[in-house]
């Protein structure tokens, strides 16, 4: 924090506030800043589990003399994002059968893209996202107006995230974008919803051709 006026700026406080499973451990201290001075403003804030999150807050303060209510700076939003915690990862199809029954919590994507490969539509999916396909590769061969893959990925919290793509091509039209959904599922309400809404995000951004 720089103090770029001339007046000394008393009782300043950092304040923040979490949405999220984000919590704030340690509450910085009140310090005073002289004009022209500086000072680095440390805050501790643990993750607990895998979903998006945001950090919100304001600085305050008092300017030395001066008789007026406290001054409040609004800071801009930080915001946490799920792919900072994923991971590719594989496991059999037993495990992923297994896993795939037990968790509650599924969220359907509806594909909504200009894509109009089903090969490369999938391979964006698995960029963007962090996760491992865990169909064969000789499985997905071949020109076909189909595709399904099963994708896993893990957290660095030892979360499971595991996906069901299904998607096609519309029968008859050759240049036609790809359609289907994504069945995404979590053990956790909050995984579930935040990489559906990660894969919704990505479906808006167009994937750079390879090698650019």
């Amino acid at each position: 924090m720089v103090n770029q006026t001339g007046d000394t700026l008393q009782n300043c406080t950092l304040e923040l506030a979490t949405i999220g499973d984000l919590k704030l451990v340690e509450k910085p201290s009140s310090f005073v800043l002289s004009p022209h001075d500086y000072i680095t403003i440390k805050a501790s804030v643990k993750v607990a589990s895998t979903e998006n999150g945001i950090i919100f807050g304001n600085i305050v303060y008092d300017v030395g003399g001066s008789q007026s209510d406290r001054n409040v700076i609004i800071i801009n939003d930080i915001h946490v994002d799920i792919m900072d915690y994923i991971v590719p990862a594989a496991c059999n199809l037993e495990d992923f059968r297994q896993m795939w029954a037990d968790f509650e919590w599924e969220n359907k994507v509806t594909v909504n893209t200009t894509l109009t490969d089903l090969h490369n539509y999938l391979e964006h999916l698995l960029r963007s996202t962090n996760m491992k396909c865990l169909t064969p590769a000789k499985t997905l061969e071949g020109d076909c107006n189909m595709l399904a893959a099963n994708l896993y990925a893990k957290s660095i919290f030892g979360e499971d995230a595991l996906a069901n793509v299904s998607i096609e091509k519309p029968l008859g039209e050759n240049n036609g974008s790809v359609v289907g959904h994504i069945r995404i599922r979590a053990k956790t309400q909050g995984m579930a919803l935040s990489l559906g809404d990660k894969v919704n995000a990505i479906q808006r951004v167009m994937p750079k051709p390879t090698g650019v």
